[in-house]
């Protein structure tokens, strides 16, 4: 099993485990993170449960190998109102064989059916500030944005994001190239954690520190400088924004601009910002919605769950992810200090 897992190598001596020093018998330090299985130590299971003051704890995630339905209706009782982040990608209902793991091959109704079973334990299992996102193609979009509103409510629908489905463009026959997948975002409450993530944009660009037309007279402090607006403008950034912006160094004063401020001064220098990066929209097509690193077909993107863990949970929070498949999820969640199911 140790090989299997690629733990050890193949010249791996397990008569080297425990060695023998002058005082007395102990273990390799070499070896002394091997995993074990207790199934084959009956005997000291108990014992070795006892060593943890709170189990729960200390793991990182649980890792359970079962048919989905089953298993959310076993573990409901104990993590009930306990998640924070649900991703899914169910098997895409094609009505045909697929070619690949999993089974597609099914009527509309029983995979409407399949889902709806699922996603009712799902909002169970959410806490207050949770949310969900389901992964479909254009055989299912349409099923899945109804029936999450049926089952979340249509008030706690957040987004239908837009996602890359290969890069590789397939030929296709009267008819434009598919592109794209969708994700769907819905929430416990109106209560959910969304935070802002950023991506860096390809041509940073100097702005003024202007918004639109509209009369302000409040000035902002730059750069230990006191600048009124032009007549009927406002400046774009709060003063919290410029002080944390300056920190950064993106924030400057251009010299060679002149202008005549809201009390009629002319006023020599201009505050501007530095733009390196925008807000992510719901257009994720800026990363791949899928990797072939280890020859699964349908293996979600590292990238991809990166930005739906980080963007709807914190450091310790459970995610989970009751569709596996190739384990994305919980790897992603793993190295971003989540606990996973």
């Amino acid at each position: 099993e140790w090989k299997d897992l690629g733990i050890i190598d193949e010249d791996f001596d397990k008569n080297k485990i425990i060695q023998t020093s002058i005082t007395g018998k102990e273990l390799n330090k070499k070896y002394q993170f091997l995993p074990i299985d207790t199934k084959y130590f009956k005997d000291l299971e108990i014992e070795i449960l006892s060593l943890f003051d709170d189990l729960d704890n200390q793991l990182d995630g649980w890792l359970i190998k079962s048919e989905n339905y089953q298993a959310l209706n076993t573990i409901l009782p104990k993590f009930k109102e306990k998640i924070q982040t649900i991703y899914i990608d169910p098997p895409f209902n094609k009505e045909q064989d697929a070619d690949y793991l999993y089974n597609v091959k099914y009527k509309d109704a029983t995979w409407i059916t399949l889902l709806e079973n699922r996603l009712q334990l799902a909002r169970d299992l959410l806490n207050e500030k949770g949310s969900i996102f389901v992964r479909c193609d254009y055989n299912g979009n349409m099923y899945v944005r109804l029936l999450m509103n049926d089952i979340f409510g249509e008030e706690n629908f957040r987004n239908e994001i837009i996602i890359n489905r290969t890069l590789a463009k397939q030929p296709s026959y009267n008819q434009f190239i598919r592109q794209t997948e969708s994700l769907f975002l819905f929430s416990k409450t109106e209560n959910n954690l969304l935070k802002k993530i950023l991506r860096p944009i390809s041509n940073p660009t100097w702005y003024p520190l202007l918004h639109f037309p509209r009369p302000d007279e409040k000035p902002r402090i730059v750069l230990g400088r006191t600048f009124y607006p032009p007549k009927n403008r406002r400046w774009a950034r709060s003063q919290e924004d410029i002080n944390r912006l300056e920190k950064m160094g993106k924030v400057r004063i251009n010299e060679a601009i002149s202008y005549i401020d809201c009390f009629g001064n002319k006023v020599k220098g201009f505050p501007e910002i530095l733009y390196d990066e925008e807000v992510v929209d719901n257009a994720w097509l800026d990363i791949p919605g899928y990797s072939q690193t280890h020859g699964f077909l349908t293996e979600n993107s590292e990238i991809l769950l990166k930005r739906v863990i980080e963007s709807t949970s914190n450091e310790g929070d459970l995610v989970m992810d009751f569709f596996l498949g190739s384990g994305t999820t919980t790897a992603v969640a793993h190295k971003l200090k989540r606990k996973w199911i």
